[in-house]
Parts: structure tokens; sequence; C-alpha cells
């Protein structure tokens, strides 16, 4: 059954197309989301009340997908179009409201936020009885299931809008690895979008180091996110619950809307890893959260400043930052002193600008730094693109193997023509920039080929027959 999971995810979409209510990319994920979320949460307290027979699940039994969706000739059409919106929709939005039960606050958090479109129940039926076709809790089906579901998620960074949310899977496992969280570790993404860096750190801490139950409880309990929007957040419950974490603790909120003095010893964490959003987005007021000292409106530089308070003392952070966020003076100069006091940030992996395409071509950086004592020298390492590739692109995006020269270098360091240092005093005198280009690169002189002559000696001329037409109609007319 395993191998087809990615032809019944072909069909779901094509069957989705054929409905009208369902508009482009981010809400057929959107609807999916939760239909995914519902069934995996079905499956899970199935195989939980077999474990124990105390176990009662949060959902009222008439809404369980086993009672409403899992017979092939259940409800359709218009009953379940009804079902779903009068029913389903209102009491799961509200369920079980003024409760500490962990699983019913998860089912009400993904409702909350999310929508039916579809509009035939003819068609939901159909998607339902594809959906039926993959069993979660069989560990195969799962992990097939998540590597599909990672395509989902990176779909929605082409959807519109919605690509801040996914950042490249080789990235997030680069930057994990590096910073290698440990089990019993306190691991957290304060804007953590579908959740791609906690579930790299749950395979990493997986793979290396559970052993028994014990290990699988105490992973259980490390991870910790927040998120500021519905849909990414959903998809991240769902996310981390495909990665077996049974309650994934995940805010739905914004990390910035905390008073940065409010976050003290308890609430600090080993390993934080993020992609913060940047481009100076922050919600109305937020920045008066922070000192006057550091106050922004741009929010990968609050992100920053929230991260470092966030850290314990010997706590170590990946995260990736904009161009923008290593230069320019007053707040952001300032921020940047607290980070190279606070910390020691040993060093800065300069990426092509087209990683994040086409969501975005700005040039980013990973930064890695360690909490509790300050940064005397700064590794740079810039990231070079494939032999012959001009750009990471949809089709060719940047890939892990890419960052084995990086991990080769990591623990053994020295100057060649991709890396070299600086030191804290450089660093200083120049305002704190940390925007420093690669000092073995000569500004290349761009050599132009044959073919690339012509081609601009065929522009040069296409563009003066054009200012010769434009003047014939321009006399003509006089």
């Amino acid at each position: 059954m395993g191998h087809n999971i990615s032809g019944i995810i072909k069909s779901i979409r094509s069957l989705m197309r054929g409905d009208k209510g369902v508009n482009g990319d981010a809400q057929r994920i959107e609807q999916l989301g939760w239909m995914i979320f519902l069934k995996i949460f079905d499956d899970k307290d199935i195989e939980m009340e077999l474990l124990d027979d105390a176990y009662v699940s949060p959902i009222p039994t008439e809404l369980q997908w086993r009672n409403w969706a899992s017979d092939d000739e259940g409800l359709t059409g218009e009953e379940l179009f009804d079902f779903i919106n009068t029913n389903l929709f209102p009491t799961l939005q509200k369920l079980a409201l003024g409760t500490t039960n962990k699983r019913a606050i998860l089912v009400r958090e993904v409702f909350e936020g999310n929508n039916n479109y579809m509009k035939s129940g003819t068609i939901i039926r159909q998607v339902i009885n594809k959906l039926n076709e993959v069993n979660f809790n069989s560990s195969e089906d799962r992990h097939l299931f998540g590597d599909i579901y990672e395509t989902i998620l990176k779909e929605l960074q082409s959807a519109g809008d919605s690509g801040e949310f996914y950042t490249p899977r080789a990235i997030t496992n680069f930057i994990t690895d590096m910073v290698n969280p440990k089990l019993g570790e306190i691991i957290f993404d304060p804007a953590c979008g579908t959740g791609g860096f906690l579930t790299s750190a749950i395979e990493h801490i997986r793979q290396k180091e559970v052993k028994n139950i014990d290990d699988r409880l105490t992973l259980q309990h490390s991870i910790k996110g927040v998120e500021l929007k519905p849909l990414p957040h959903m998809l991240a419950l769902t996310n981390l619950v495909l990665h077996d974490i049974e309650v994934p603790n995940i805010e739905y909120d914004d990390a910035l809307s905390k008073e940065l003095s409010s976050i003290t010893q308890k609430d600090r964490v080993d390993v934080i890893l993020a992609n913060p959003p940047f481009g100076g987005n922050v919600s109305d007021g937020m920045e008066t959260n922070f000192p006057m000292t550091y106050r922004t409106k741009e929010s990968a530089d609050l992100f920053l400043i929230l991260i470092i308070q966030y850290l314990k003392d010997g706590g170590r952070a990946g995260i990736v930052l904009p161009d923008g966020s290593l230069t320019g003076d007053g707040v952001k100069a300032r921020i940047r002193q607290k980070l190279l006091e606070d910390c020691n940030l040993h060093t800065i992996v300069r990426l092509p600008n087209s990683v994040f395409q086409p969501y975005a071509s700005v040039a980013t950086n990973l930064l890695f730094f360690t909490k509790g004592e300050p940064t005397k020298e700064v590794w740079y390492y810039e990231h070079q693109l494939p032999e012959g590739q001009k750009s990471y692109s949809k089709t060719k995006p940047i890939e892990i193997t890419e960052f084995n020269p990086i991990k080769v270098w990591w623990d053994n360091r020295i100057e060649h023509e991709q890396a070299w240092k600086i030191d804290i005093e450089t660093i200083k005198n120049s305002g704190y920039n940390l925007d420093i280009k690669n000092p073995h690169k000569k500004e290349e002189e761009h050599i132009y080929s044959g073919s690339e002559l012509l081609e601009l000696l065929h522009k040069s001329f296409a563009k003066s027959d054009e200012l010769l037409k434009k003047l014939q109609t321009e006399l003509s007319n006089v």
C-alpha cells in the first residue's frame, strides 16, 4: 500500500480541482490539512483506546472520523456538506472550552483558525474515501506520508504569500546538524511556520539517541514552537503529530507579544532553531514589548533580541537572517552589539540569494551562536552554487549534500577561498557591521562570450530601431 501514497495525494488534488469552492493551492492545502489532521487524530485515538481501557477521546462520538467518514458508502452529497458546516466545525471550534484536556485543546486550536472550502458534498466524499486508503497507525505509512506532507508544504511556498512558512529542507537539516540538539534539551522555534526546524530536530535526535519508550517520552516533551498564522499553525501541529509527537506544544500566538523582561529563567531553552520572518512586518505596537534601545519595525531584528533572551547560558542557536540584519546603524547596530557581547557568534554562513526563490530573492545568512560568552572572532563561510548552476529555483533547490564541504571544515577551520575570519576589534570599529564580503574574491570582470556580445548588439540595434520608428511616427503626425 505505502508506495501508492503519492498516487492518493495526486487523485485528491485532481478531485479538489473539480470543486468550485476551492480556489488555489493555499485553500486546497488548508482543506486537506484539517481532514488529514482529523483522520490522524482518530487513528491515534483508536490506538490509545486499545492500549488503555480508560482512555476517552475528547471528540464527541458522532464527530469521530471513524463514525462519519470511514464508511465508503456513508454520508455524502448535501447531507455531508451540511454535517461538516453546521455540526463538525461549530462543535470542534468550541470543543471543551475551559478544559485542561490537552488533546481537546489541540483539536479546538486546529479548527478555530480553519475553514471548509469545499462546496460539493459528493466530491468531499470522494476525497475522504481516498484519504481512508492511508493507515496512520502503520509507522511505514506514517513516515511515507510524512515525506509526502513535506512536498505539500513545499507547494505552499509558491501559493502566493505563504512562502515565508517554509524553509528549504536542506537548510533546516544543515542548521540542525551543526547545532546538534541532544535528547533532554529543550528545543524551541519562536516562528515555527509549518514546523520544518522542529521536525528536523525530532528526526536528528530520534536517529542518534532514541532507544526506548522513556526516550520517546522525553523527546515528546522537549519540542516547543510558536506560530502566529492559523494555516501554518495547523499544518505544523499535523506535521508534529506525523512525527510521533502526540500533543505538540505549538502556541498559536505572536512570539513578539510577550514583554521581553517577562521571559525569565524558567522560560529559557537549550536550543533555538529558527527562520524568523523578515521584511518589517511587526504587528502594531509589538515593538513596545522591547526596551527603547532595541525598538524597531524590522521583525528579524526583534526576533534576534528575543532569541538571545530565550537562550539559557550555554544555549545554542542556528538561525536564518537576511543581509539587512547584518548591517545598518542606530537600533540595528545596538542589536548586533548585544548579540556580540552576550553571545559567541562563531560562524556566519553566507548563502547565494536565490535559496528562497521563488518566494524571495533576498540574500540570507545562517548565524550560529552560543550564549554566555562574548564573541572574539567570527568565521565566515561563503556557500557556493553547484558547479555550472546560475541560481536555485523550484526545480533545482538547494540540496543537503552541497553542505558537505562546510561540515568537513566545521571542526577543523582554516582560511581558504570560501572561508575567512574577522576579529571583534575590526567588527567594533566598523560600527558592528557583520556584512563582510569574501576578501579572497576579486570583483570578477564579466568576460562576454561571442554569443553574449551578439545578443547585446542585437538588443541595442532593436532599441535604436524602436526609437527610429517612434521618430517616424512623430514626424509623420506633425
